[in-house]
């Protein structure tokens, strides 16, 4: 009885009912879209799916119209696309295809021209799980950026190249209230950039003009297309505890980073890489991305020297409208500080994760006058030594002079104000290298 039983329920299950062939339901697939966003920047879009597990995926490209067509394996298709932010030009629009098979899921981008994609997965990195990534360049932007280059011609502004730290899929520290610091780094640098170009003989360059990523190795890349006479990255700092406070400003170090919270800076610079999804760092695991020893010669010398007396201008400046977490300059070997030929110096705006100052950073009074520290410091250090060929140096008082401050030397200050040892001994009626603290000296026409 009990196999007559099971027969007609086969029966049942298998043959047509109401004029249909009823079935059993294909198998459940094991994989989620959970979210999807668009980051839209000025050389490329990146769309990012959100997924419970690893993705299983293939790709290809479509014409006429132009469209890129993913199909991911054993996933379910349940998103609603048309509630997703998109503010892409290139990205038209996202939607579903019939799959290639059950239990797939089969994804169209709609794009407003040709493109050659990079397509890869991400392991999960907090605070985000399993990715995958589309780049999409936009190569007419690439080549129109390329013509608006100068060419063999110096500006006669001093060009200033602001960094807003993180962006887009790289979010940074995020404070015990929820804030980013991608969004305060940004705010901050605009404020910045405002008095930048505000003062006669001087332009500002945004790294990061709006909410995307940059990698760390591609910043510096940007100042020096733009000829920056000097690379200012703003950031927050944090800490696993929320107690530490303050403002600090780091240079390029040489080696190993001289302090505990560089050590932890060196990290997170290295998170930030795998939040934001570099495809190179992906591709080529051996990819260097630290300054190596090598790149250490004596064409950094100048370059050094300035970070140090700019950053000493800025620590000086902040400590008049905060606490100084540090009242040195801190030396760590971070990739966006590794440009060998333009100055570079890293500020860190206070701790995100110590509630009080996250609460003053969301303050714009607070950001205005963080700005405006930092370009006073800035504006402080080419008042005496501005770049040869600009306004500022053809307008530069003939008679220069400097008081020596604890850890000067002569062979920096004449890398400073780039003039040369024995022209700046010659101008002092010095004998000697020994310099002391409160000696004001001459400093010759370079």
């Amino acid at each position: 009885m009990k196999i007559l039983l099971r027969y007609c329920l086969l029966v049942f299950l298998c043959y047509p009912v109401s004029g249909g062939l009823v079935a059993p339901e294909a198998h459940a697939s094991n994989n989620s879209i959970n979210s999807v966003r668009i980051w839209p920047s000025p050389t490329n879009t990146r769309v990012v799916l959100d997924l419970q597990q690893q993705p299983k995926y293939s790709w290809f490209i479509l014409q006429n119209p132009h469209r890129l067509v993913i199909d991911l394996a054993d996933t379910k298709g349940d998103l609603d696309f048309a509630k997703i932010d998109n503010s892409s030009e290139l990205v038209k629009k996202i939607r579903y295809s019939r799959p290639k098979a059950n239990g797939d899921v089969r994804i169209v981008l709609e794009l407003d021209k040709k493109v050659t994609p990079q397509i890869f997965s991400l392991q999960p990195t907090a605070p985000y799980g399993n990715r995958l990534v589309v780049d999409l360049p936009d190569e007419r932007d690439s080549q129109r950026n390329m013509i608006e280059q100068p060419v063999n011609k110096r500006h006669q502004d001093i060009i200033i190249a602001i960094d807003a730290g993180h962006g887009g899929e790289d979010p940074g520290s995020i404070g015990r209230g929820g804030t980013f610091e991608k969004n305060v780094t940004l705010k901050v640098a605009r404020e910045l950039a405002k008095l930048v170009d505000g003062e006669p003989g001087m332009r500002s360059v945004l790294i990061r003009t709006g909410d995307y990523y940059l990698t760390p190795n591609r910043r510096p890349e940007i100042a020096r297309e733009k000829k920056a006479d000097l690379f200012v990255s703003v950031h927050a700092d944090a800490f696993t505890q929320p107690q530490p406070n303050g403002s600090s400003v780091w240079v390029l170090s040489t080696g190993r980073a001289n302090s505990e919270l560089g050590r932890w800076l060196e990290n997170t610079e290295q998170h930030s890489e795998l939040l934001g999804g570099a495809a190179e760092v992906i591709q080529d695991t051996n990819n260097e991305r630290y300054l190596t020893q090598a790149l250490l010669d004596m064409s950094m010398d100048h370059s050094i020297a300035t970070s140090y007396d700019v950053s000493r201008n800025i620590l000086s400046e902040l400590k008049g409208m905060m606490k100084l977490h540090k009242k040195s300059p801190q030396a760590a070997s971070l990739a966006v500080l590794t440009s060998p030929d333009i100055p570079s110096v890293l500020v860190e705006v206070g701790f995100i994760s110590n509630p009080k100052e996250e609460k003053n950073l969301n303050w714009r009074k607070h950001q205005q006058n963080l700005a405006q520290s930092i370009f006073k410091g800035i504006r402080s250090h080419f008042l005496n030594s501005p770049p040869d060929g600009t306004l500022w140096a053809k307008q530069r008082p003939k008679n220069r002079t400097h008081r020596v401050e604890r850890g000067d030397s002569l062979s920096e200050l004449a890398l400073r104000y780039n003039v040369s040892v024995n022209n700046l001994k010659k101008a002092n009626n010095l004998n000697t290298d020994i310099v002391r603290i409160g000696q004001v000296l001459n400093i010759p026409q370079s």
